[in-house]
């Protein structure tokens, strides 16, 4: 078998190592069934498609969207380094699941406005609708019209290119999973974020600007109430789809 190659871009080593394990759990992965790349900490290596199944690139506190001046040394090497691996991805219609940042990246790559402007969600959980070519994709069959997720996040993809497929969308945000070419899919929304991914974040993010700090104890105790169950389907139809 061929691994699935995870990139991160969380800074934290808590909410990385809790999204790499999420990544694991929800995608049924052992670690031996992937490789591991920290992308704020490792070298950046060179990557041949053909030694891989897919791709995995998870979220993080960095924005595609943010100004030139603000971002760290660090942010803009990786962003580069990651274009040059979408390119490859898009050129080879290879499978490309991303999430939020993972989104971010591949906007940025197809010059897709990728903004604060509007559209942004707090954290917490919101219903998510299928659109009528999600309804028909193959990564989401067997989902209801609608369910709900776990979400938070400052930039969006303000449109879609005329040559992807919005699959998913919201009340608040319109593009929350789109695919381009047949293989090629991103999300908005975590596929892997459950209530401790939840707990972990919003505490430990309380003072990156996505909510007054004091909200912590709020957005936690709401997202107890929530059974969330359909965004980590996702990841495993994904996994099941392209895993060889």
């Amino acid at each position: 078998m061929k691994p699935i190659l995870i990139f991160q871009v969380r800074s934290i080593k808590e909410t990385s190592d809790n999204e790499f394990e999420a990544i694991l759990k929800y995608g049924k992965l052992t670690t031996k069934e992937v490789v591991r790349i920290d992308l704020t900490k490792e070298r950046f290596p060179k990557v041949d498609l053909s030694d891989y199944s897919a791709i995995i690139i998870g979220g993080g506190s960095s924005n595609v969207s943010d100004l030139e001046a603000i971002k760290s040394k660090k942010q803009k090497e990786f962003e580069a380094y990651l274009i040059t691996i979408m390119q490859k991805v898009i050129e080879a219609d290879f499978p490309y699941l991303g999430a939020c940042y993972g989104l971010g990246i591949l906007g940025l790559q197809q010059n897709v406005n990728v903004s604060t402007e509007k559209y942004g969600e707090k954290p917490g959980a919101a219903t998510v609708f299928l659109t009528d070519e999600g309804k028909k994709d193959k990564l989401l069959e067997g989902f209801p019209d609608d369910f709900r997720t776990f979400l938070g996040h400052k930039e969006s993809w303000q449109s879609c290119p005329i040559h992807s497929k919005l699959l998913i969308s919201s009340k608040d945000c319109p593009v929350h999973m789109v695919r381009i070419g047949e293989n090629v899919y991103a999300t908005q929304f975590h596929p892997e974020l459950d209530f401790e991914g939840v707990k972990l974040r919003a505490e430990l993010y309380k003072n990156a600007g996505y909510f007054k700090p004091e909200a912590v104890t709020s957005i936690i105790e709401k997202a107890s109430k929530e059974n969330i169950i359909y965004p980590m389907k996702v990841l495993e139809n994904f996994v099941k789809l392209y895993k060889k």
